[in-house]
């Protein structure tokens, strides 16, 4: 629950705040085109690429030596468990 506090604004800061809050809300922006999901603007979402790798103390190492990615890039080693 929240307790009510004293307000310690000052009379012009308060007058300020007053003034503000009567003024009427700004219209919204118009950002040109008809509207599109946030996930549009966001650009090409990237996959993940799956290549056959292994894991060796923690490092990751692609077995095809000729696989060059992209820093950053999103990718799922697929490995098989030794038996």
């Amino acid at each position: 629950m929240i307790v009510p506090q004293e307000d310690t604004r000052t009379d012009a800061r308060r007058r300020s705040d007053d003034r503000i809050a009567a003024e009427p809300p700004l219209p919204p922006a118009n950002v040109g085109g008809e509207p599109k999901p946030m996930e549009a603007r966001l650009g090409r979402p990237r996959r993940p690429v799956a290549i056959v790798g292994v894991v060796e103390n923690g490092l990751i190492r692609p077995l095809d030596p000729t696989v060059t990615l992209p820093e950053r890039s999103r990718v799922i080693i697929v490995a098989q468990d030794a038996i």
